[in-house]
């Protein structure tokens, strides 16, 4: 079986500034770098959907300053590269809580995603200020505003509140920089995702190490629990 969405936890783009002597900065700025290069390489193997771990709800505990400069780094990449999104045919999502984030980047988030709505090439889904658990409790309390009695509540029904509501569950999961654990990440969506840890931090990870990727994907028995 092909794979058609493949998510990616961007881990070690701090070890790897560390790792070369370089700011903290500049590992993330790299980092956002090589999101472009995978996600272009992505649609060029056939993979429409694409979804990256950019900032989780754990990430506003660290310092001010590094908040301030991915908050900074977020907004160029979805309001001032919009023009990447438009010459590529892709489409734009970011999933998560936006009540923390600013005003600005909540206009560009919005404006972005219209703007980008009918794109039909491939996705692109930010997963911004996110949280598996959040997600999740968030369905619910949509559902419980909804005046949705229990004996109401389906799996389907459940899924459609989600902010991964209409994104196809991942086929793999990739984390790099040698972490063994998912964070969070896609809490409901990635139940029956396949999972790749590798030891690369993110911005040292290639077309090459995609390639072995989906290589080692496909040699993999998918049964959902058959």
């Amino acid at each position: 079986m092909p794979v058609q969405h493949i998510a990616f936890i961007l881990d070690g783009n701090r070890r790897w500034a560390k790792a070369k002597g370089l700011p903290t900065f500049e590992g993330h700025r790299r980092g956002y770098d090589n999101l472009k290069t995978i996600g272009l390489a992505c649609l060029a193997r056939n993979v429409r959907q694409i979804t990256a771990f950019v900032f989780s709800t754990e990430n506003w505990n660290r310092s001010k300053e590094e908040v301030s400069y991915l908050m900074d780094l977020l907004y160029k990449a979805i309001a001032e590269e919009i023009g990447f999104f438009v010459e590529n045919d892709v489409r734009l999502k970011v999933l998560g809580s936006r009540e923390r984030l600013s005003p600005k980047l909540r206009e560009a988030i919005e404006a972005a995603e219209a703007r980008t709505a009918d794109f039909r090439r491939g996705q692109m889904n930010l997963c911004l200020n996110y949280g598996g658990r959040l997600e999740i409790i968030d369905a619910v309390k949509t559902l419980a505003a909804e005046g949705v009695r229990p004996d109401q509540v389906t799996e389907e029904l459940l899924k459609s509140r989600m902010w991964t509501a209409g994104i196809p569950d991942p086929d793999l999961i990739v984390r790099t920089s040698g972490e063994h654990r998912l964070s969070g990440f896609l809490t409901w969506s990635g139940v029956y995702s396949e999972l790749l840890f590798v030891d690369k931090h993110w911005p040292d990870f290639t077309e090459k190490d995609l390639d072995a990727a989906i290589e080692e994907y496909g040699n993999r028995q998918r049964r959902f629990g058959k």
